[in-house]
């Protein structure tokens, strides 16, 4: 596959018309702008589902008023039953009486089949090339999205049909994630790795309001048109990728960040990178014999990839962190339009945009958390404080949100940045570390591999999370969030064993320095943390 890369056919146009090449810095710019719109249009296809529950199912979730675990009714013992007639008869088979557990159903139908092919399009996508299995990733997504929403024009009433459209959407959009990540690292190394992809991930907050304003801006023509939307978006994204997207610097005539040096060997975030990445040309020659002669490496196996030090326990923080993210993703904008506010109940459609605010913090807390992580070189330490720090926030958000809508917004952006930043951090800057990770003794084609598993073993917790919704929302709001409370001090949890050993690194090497000046580079010691830039 190697043999048969080059320029995208957009950029040999550019080209052609400017009549000269673009700078590294240049593509870079354009990379991270292609990779953040592509992943973008991935969110905004998955945010229908969410806008148009209340529609499907409009009958409202009967809701005490009353504290969450841990508190109970202890200190507060309000009686009476939330209760309003319905808007609309809904949408068959959705509005019967098991319409949450269906709704939940559909959900992790999507889910688990893109956790599933996460495993395979990680592998692959370190296999070919990446910009046509990200375009071909793009355009399968947008067909059954909007063939979802084509049940409406068609009118379909059979479970089924719905359920299989998620299960085949789903499958393609496992594409996306390992291979935008698996770009991005192709072009960066590792020098503030941790803010740039904080910045970059708001691509995800972006999608998810993209796509809840979009959905919600048509849902009074009719609630396909909320898919059909979204997914002609996609579709055009994925056109624009296979037009513009140079996925490896060697296809343009740049050397890798990880290029081959004097002794044969990667040499992974150098300091003096962008100097040396600015003489692209003048290393063509080795560049054309990076591409045809696959010197990037072999691909690395799953087994293989698992035992990079540090992949299981990120993998499984983020099996409980997109656990409580995505139930906030699929059903935020349910419990909104059901839960009384002030006072009052909003509109689906208001439920819809506000929800979006939730994303606005979750693109604070993304940036936050790299920065940090970045400052620090802790991610663990950092990924580990803001799911602790989530705790609180959830439990502010679901005692006082229904106190004013200005109360919910504020206390509603609290909790979308410490729910979003460790999700954020570790499925971009961690998995980039992990995927070219020393361990790997020069074979940098691990990008997509790592990502996968790491983000294939949260998807697993992603599908979970809004099924148990399903579930759980029928007894009441105050058991969903103590699942959320749960999930997320298990999530920090995971991470006690890299946490420990970052602070024992730190204070290590602070002792190691004040005790003999001078002495600096033992770092082979067992206070080493699995975590390091190497720059």
């Amino acid at each position: 596959m190697d043999t048969m890369r080059g320029p995208p056919p957009g950029i040999l146009l550019i080209r052609s018309l400017r009549g000269k090449e673009w700078s590294f810095n240049t593509y870079r710019y354009v990379v991270l702008l292609l990779t953040f719109i592509a992943y973008a249009c991935y969110h905004a296809s998955r945010k229908p589902t969410s806008i148009v529950k209340s529609v499907l199912d409009p009958e409202p979730v009967k809701d005490g008023r009353s504290n969450p675990w841990p508190l109970g009714e202890v200190f507060v013992k309000e009686k009476g039953l939330i209760g309003k007639n319905s808007v609309g008869k809904g949408w068959v088979p959705f509005n019967g009486d098991d319409g949450t557990v269906k709704l939940g159903e559909i959900d992790v139908a999507f889910l688990a089949c893109y956790s599933m092919g996460m495993y395979v399009a990680g592998h692959l996508g370190d296999t070919l090339d990446l910009r046509l299995f990200l375009t071909v990733g793009m355009i399968g997504s947008g067909i059954f999205v909007a063939l979802f929403g084509m049940g409406y024009f068609w009118s379909i009433h059979v479970f089924w049909f719905y359920l299989v459209m998620q299960m085949i959407a789903g499958l393609f959009q496992a594409t996306g994630w390992p291979s935008v990540v698996a770009v991005i690292g192709n072009w960066f190394g590792k020098r503030k790795r941790g803010l740039i992809m904080g910045i970059w991930n708001a691509h995800t907050s972006v999608g998810n309001i993209t796509g809840s304003l979009l959905a919600a801006s048509v849902l009074q023509y009719g609630w396909g048109w909320s898919f059909i939307l979204p997914g002609a978006l996609i579709i055009l994204g994925g056109i624009m990728v296979n037009l513009f997207l140079a996925a490896y610097p060697e296809d343009v005539g740049f050397p890798s960040p990880y290029g081959l040096h004097s002794h044969g060997k990667i040499e992974i975030g150098c300091k003096d990178e962008e100097s040396q990445m600015a003489k692209g040309h003048a290393v063509e020659a080795e560049t054309s014999s990076l591409s045809r002669g696959g010197s990037r490496g072999s691909a690395v196996g799953l087994i293989e990839a698992l035992f990079i030090p540090g992949v299981i326990p990120f993998a499984m923080c983020l099996f409980f962190s997109k656990l409580v993210a995505y139930t906030f993703l699929y059903w935020l904008p349910f419990y909104l339009s059901q839960t009384e506010i002030g006072g009052e109940y909003m509109s689906v459609k208001s439920a819809g945009n506000l929800s979006t605010l939730f994303d606005v913090g979750g693109i604070v807390g993304g940036v936050l958390a790299g920065y940090m992580s970045d400052r620090l070189n802790a991610r663990a330490i950092t990924a580990a404080s803001f799911m602790y720090a989530a705790i609180p926030s959830m439990l502010l958000y679901r005692s006082y949100g229904s106190i004013s809508k200005s109360i919910n917004i504020a206390l509603m952006m609290l909790a979308g940045l410490f729910v979003n930043g460790p999700y954020a951090l570790i499925t971009t800057a961690v998995s980039a570390d992990l995927g070219t990770h020393s361990s790997l003794k020069g074979d940098a084609r691990a990008l997509a591999t790592v990502t996968a598993i790491i983000d294939g073993t949260g998807s697993v917790g992603a599908s979970l999370g809004p099924l148990l919704t399903g579930f759980l929302s029928t007894k009441g709001w105050d058991a969903v969030f103590s699942m959320l409370i749960i999930g997320a001090l298990i999530a920090g949890l995971l991470l006690s064993r890299l946490v420990i050993a970052e602070i024992q690194e730190k204070t290590g090497r602070y002792k190691l320095h004040s005790d003999v000046p001078g002495q600096q580079g033992i770092e082979g010691s067992a206070s080493q943390p699995l975590l390091r830039d190497e720059r």
